[in-house]
């Protein structure tokens, strides 16, 4: 069995940079979903809120919690990761920095979540941009517009951005577009204001829910949950809480694409259909045949795939992070797929990957054309620095004939805890090849 990133990144060893595929295996069994990245992340950000100790649990065994965890403990912050359990126990009394590590924040995204409690907590902050994936120019506008309706004095110096404010002042904030971490990062802020706090246009996603129902545990006063107008009413302060995490819906989504791809019958198990309705819906749409109970989804792909028009858009819509494995599996589709890419800019790169292939694909602008059903054959493909992309080429690979291998597969495993051994257990033959240290120092 292949060590797992954040195993290796954790134990200092050398980790799996690349996958081989070998393609024409029919994915066949069952498969447990683990908890949901995007969900525990500003969790373990909201924990800066609080003296007191929260827990999370269902924490899924990925490096971008070790990032995270990483990151928090340079700031002070005590945190306590059994992995055995999958369970973090964070303490943050003794925060003695404002300013997160550069290095690490570079490494990705969800780490500019803490901005928001740090601010709200401490009166200010000091955090370089944000790196991550390569999907194009990801601002973090409204969260800086968010912090300045709330009273912060907002600065640029060397590279960074500073916040201060002697106290956040609750405000009624309109969200130019539904960002996912400018609503998780306001909403962290409001919780510790002074006043009443609305959110107008706030994102709806499940993993945005579960940070306000965490946040809730912690005592926080919010309403409008699942809906584009939330209200915090802020306090004081708030206090330690223990939390059970979703499951991950984008994780799901993966296995059942892989299911379709090669005309497989996979079992889902421990998800949330209601989260998954917009993959659900598309995949019944070209043919695939879904079965649904209250906590799994089976996979059946007996029939012949038909072509579709599938717009990422933010949530409910189709999921912009599925975006290019659905394009992956519409190479085995019969006749023109379009595929539009509503949320990022540069979310196509995965495109000349399929094409050298052997797929049928055409892109101008956010949109891409595909017709099928093309006849895959494996090559060396690059992840094109970004997890989902990556993801796409294990999907492409599943079909293609002969060995498809996938360079900087890091990137794959900064959201699956397992992804390889995963697929292996349902029957496709994937093995890794070369070693490389980790990038950061954890």
């Amino acid at each position: 069995m292949l060590p797992s990133r954040p195993e290796a990144v954790a134990a200092g060893l050398m980790i799996p940079d690349r996958l081989v595929v070998t393609g024409g295996a029919r994915l066949a069994g069952s498969v447990s979903v683990p908890g949901a990245k995007n969900a525990v992340l500003p969790m373990m950000a909201a924990c800066l809120l609080t003296e007191e100790t929260c827990r999370i649990r269902n924490v899924p065994l990925i490096e971008d919690v070790e990032i995270m965890a990483a990151l928090l403990r340079r700031l002070g912050a005590t945190v306590e990761f059994d992995r055995a359990e999958r369970r973090l126990t964070i303490t943050a009394a003794d925060i003695r920095s404002v300013r997160p590590d550069p290095e690490l924040v570079h490494e990705m995204r969800a780490s500019f979540l803490v901005t928001g409690a740090l601010l709200a907590r401490f009166g200010q902050v000091e955090c370089v941009h944000p790196g991550g994936c390569e999907i194009g120019i990801r601002p973090v506008n409204v969260d800086m517009n968010g912090f300045r309706a709330m009273g912060a004095e907002i600065l640029v110096m060397d590279g960074a951005y500073v916040a201060r404010a002697p106290k956040l002042q609750g405000s009624r904030i309109y969200l130019d577009y539904p960002s996912h971490t400018g609503t998780e990062n306001l909403l962290m802020a409001a919780c510790l204001a002074e006043g009443y706090t609305t959110i107008v246009h706030a994102s709806r996603e499940p993993e945005v829910l579960h940070l306000i129902r965490f946040l809730r545990s912690m005592g926080a006063e919010i309403r409008g949950e699942g809906t584009s107008v939330v209200e915090v009413k802020g306090r004081s302060n708030l206090w330690g809480a223990s939390y059970r995490t979703m499951p991950d819906r984008l994780v799901a989504g993966t296995f059942a694409i892989a299911a379709a791809i090669t005309g497989g019958e996979v079992e889902l198990r421990e998800v949330w259909p209601e989260h998954l309705e917009p993959i659900i819906y598309k995949l019944r749409d070209i043919g695939v045949e879904m079965d649904e109970t209250n906590r799994s989804v089976v996979v059946h792909a007996r029939n012949k795939l038909r072509a579709t028009e599938v717009q990422s858009m933010p949530y409910p819509g189709f999921p912009t992070d599925k975006q290019a494995e659905m394009a992956a599996l519409l190479t085995q589709a019969e006749g023109e797929s379009v595929v539009v890419e509503r949320v990022f800019e540069d979310r196509f790169r995965y495109a000349e990957g399929l094409r050298r292939m052997g797929a049928d694909i055409d892109i101008g602008g956010a949109r891409a054309v595909i017709r099928g059903p093309s006849r895959l054959r494996g090559i060396e493909v690059s992840s094109g620095n970004d997890l989902r992309s990556g993801a796409a080429m294990v999907v492409a690979g599943l079909a293609a004939e002969g060995e498809t291998t996938i360079l900087d597969a890091r990137y794959v495993h900064r959201g699956y805890e397992s992804l390889a051994d995963d697929l292996i257990g349902l029957g496709a033959s994937i093995r890794a090849e070369k070693f490389v240290a980790p990038r950061v120092q954890l």
